[in-house]
């Protein structure tokens, strides 16, 4: 029996100014643009009634905040069980659209307009991909790549067990899986799931971008398969991740550098090279059934059974706390507080091992070595700062498994839960994998053995040492589950913190002095980049989600065609304040190697709050 699937892809882009961007976590890296917009790309199966939806999104991270939005607005025949709503983990995003007050932190709280645009983007592009549903053949292949990862925490990664550091000779899984779909002969979607950190670019960016995830999925639906996104739906290929949690595509183990050291051209570059493994993959025409499994955990609080433990004794995860070194950030990808560094922190070691553990025996069992700081447990009693209840998640295509997990885990974490869950079905290893950041955030999982090393991942591994057993075991009922045709307790969901929202406001737009909006303050060329300076407003007056801030236009007879816009690698949109409430916007424009000569011009497309306006330089011309 045949599959039906379907596919589509909306704009989920959010503000392009003064938001607080998450991903890195610093207070000045806020929004002044656009480098290209983000998407979300659904994917819908169907196969004798039974339905599954995958959506991959453009973004920092994925919050049970917009799951909890999305569910009620898709179609009939989908729900919390049978929909992964995953994110490519890009550090280029504008935050403010958690419930929980840590993830806000630099957005200054809650936005609603971010939210609503990722939202509203997310249900557009699943009713797409419902709307889209038609006979298809489903083919399946792996692959790898070995030039677009390494392993940021090899310290770590080096206390795992013999025969696990053996699965990964090169310290990364440079396994790639792509899910193609066929209609009629033709390709006409595609995901490609690989194990890359998406933070090619650095916390000194401030320009919204997909990074090199981003570009991988541009790159081929835009300059490999013509998609214009202004004129919609078409050819839709996403690149989620999987157990990204010790890969950085940085390959120079630091921030912004490898393979060169432009972190743009970086980006470019890690993108392309993961485009080209997927397109490499030689792929089979699969068959069996589409099925789901969900359940809720309260993860503070598993109790998790001696043959998942690994010493023969039973455990208890513990509530969520971070550890000194989860503050010093991830130093390859990006350092992030001063006082604080990976692996040992003297001071903060004292205080916990001398101080807190022998005052409280639970704790310590749960938590020990890891230097406490802060007790996210405690502060949720008085702010919602984390969560500690998730969804966790196994949704079968056939003979592919995807492993939803609701955060970032290392790849010896990521290959011991795919063998519990593949031992239980009966899947080849490799037809099973870990689909990180879905349906919520709970930061790190690592092994054990890389949580006693108190590097990055294992200091963010919120509820303790025994946090990757307990993945296994809450794998394994999933799994058996399945397996057996049986149901799984939907267990309790976390209940929804109230909004904080952000105290911002758009001060009045106006012009610069003797000048209307849209007018062109300059225009520069630079061998083949194009730069144009106009009289500009707050991009916060209209998001034009679905739209664009910018066109590159040519000449073509009496009209002008549009060759590039805002979702574009190949320009930029950036807004800068002028006085109290003037606005100055510079668009950028890289002109290709292959654009055809011509005269061209750039337009700004702008909004105030009375209503939309539009500037254009003079016609030049490109040789």
């Amino acid at each position: 029996m045949t599959y039906l699937a379907g596919r589509g892809i909306a704009d989920v882009t959010g503000e392009a100014a003064e938001c607080g961007m998450l991903g890195y976590g610093m207070k000045w890296q806020v929004s002044d643009g656009i480098h290209t917009r983000l998407r979300a790309r659904a994917f819908a199966f169907e196969r004798q009634g039974d339905r599954a939806l995958l959506v991959v999104c453009d973004l920092p991270l994925m919050f049970d905040s917009v799951v909890r939005a999305v569910l009620p607005r898709l179609p009939d025949g989908y729900d919390e069980t049978n929909v992964m709503i995953t994110a490519t983990h890009t550090h280029c995003g504008p935050g403010g659209y958690a419930r929980h007050a840590l993830y806000n932190s630099t957005a200054g709280g809650f936005r609603d307009r971010t939210f609503g645009a990722i939202v509203d983007g997310i249900v557009e592009a699943a009713t797409r991909a419902h709307e889209d549903l038609a006979p298809a053949r489903l083919l399946l292949g792996h692959g790898e790549l070995r030039d677009a990862s390494v392993n940021r925490s090899r310290r770590a990664f080096d206390r795992n067990p013999a025969a696990d550091r053996a699965f990964f000779p090169d310290a990364i899984d440079p396994q790639v899986t792509v899910l193609r779909i066929e209609r009629e002969g033709r390709l006409v979607g595609a995901v490609c799931w690989f194990a890359t950190h998406n933070t090619s670019l650095t916390n000194r960016n401030t320009l919204i971008s997909g990074d090199n995830k981003g570009y991988a999925a541009y790159h081929w639906e835009r300059l490999v398969e013509g998609v214009d996104y202004l004129d919609g739906p078409g050819f839709v290929a996403a690149f989620p991740q999987t157990n990204a949690g010790d890969m950085s595509p940085n390959l120079w183990l630091a921030e912004g550098r490898g393979p060169t050291d432009d972190q743009w051209t970086n980006a470019r570059l890690i993108g392309e090279r993961q485009y080209r493994a997927a397109t490499a993959v030689r792929c089979a025409e699969i068959d069996g059934p589409i099925d789901a499994r969900l359940t809720h955990v309260d993860m503070g609080n598993v109790l998790v059974r001696p043959e998942f433990t690994g010493d023969g004794r039973p455990h208890r995860t513990g509530r969520p706390v971070a550890g000194a070194s989860a503050w010093a950030g991830a130093g390859v990808d990006g350092p992030a507080f001063k006082g604080f560094r990976e692996g040992r922190n003297p001071v903060w070691d004292a205080l916990s091992h001398c101080l807190v553990y022998p005052l409280a025996p639970r704790l310590r069992d749960a938590q020990y070595p890891k230097a406490v700081t802060l007790p996210a447990g405690v502060a949720n009693r008085f702010r919602p700062m984390v969560a500690e209840r998730f969804a966790f998640q196994l949704l079968r295509i056939g003979p592919l498994y995807l492993v939803g997990i609701p955060g970032e885990v290392t790849i010896v974490a990521g290959l011991r839960l795919r063998r519990a869950v593949a031992g239980i079905v009966g899947a080849e290893l490799e037809n099973v994998l870990v689909a990180g950041y879905s349906n919520g955030y709970m930061h790190y999982t690592t092994t054990p053995e890389e949580y006693d090393a108190r590097e990055y991942e294992g200091g963010s591994t919120l509820f303790g040492r025994w946090q990757l057993p307990a993945l296994c075991q809450i794998g394994a009922g999933l799994a058996t589950a399945m397996r057996d045709g049986a149901p799984v307790g939907r267990g309790t969901p976390e209940p929804e913190p109230p909004a904080r929202r952000a105290r911002h406001t758009i001060p009045p737009d106006r012009p610069h002095p003797r000048r209307a909006f849209g007018d062109v303050l300059s225009v520069g060329r630079d061998d083949r980049t194009v730069t144009a300076r106009f009289v500009g407003a707050h991009p916060g007056n209209d998001l034009r989600r679905g739209g664009t801030y910018l066109a590159v236009e040519r000449r073509d007879g009496d009209a002008w065609t549009r060759v590039a816009d805002d979702g574009d690698w190949c320009t930029t949109f950036r807004w800068a304040r002028t006085g109290d409430a003037g606005s100055t916007v510079t668009i950028t424009w890289d002109v290709p190697g292959d654009a055809p000569a011509g005269t061209y011009r750039i337009r700004y497309l702008g909004d105030t709050p009375d209503g939309p306006f539009t500037g254009a330089t003079d016609p030049f011309e490109i040789p």
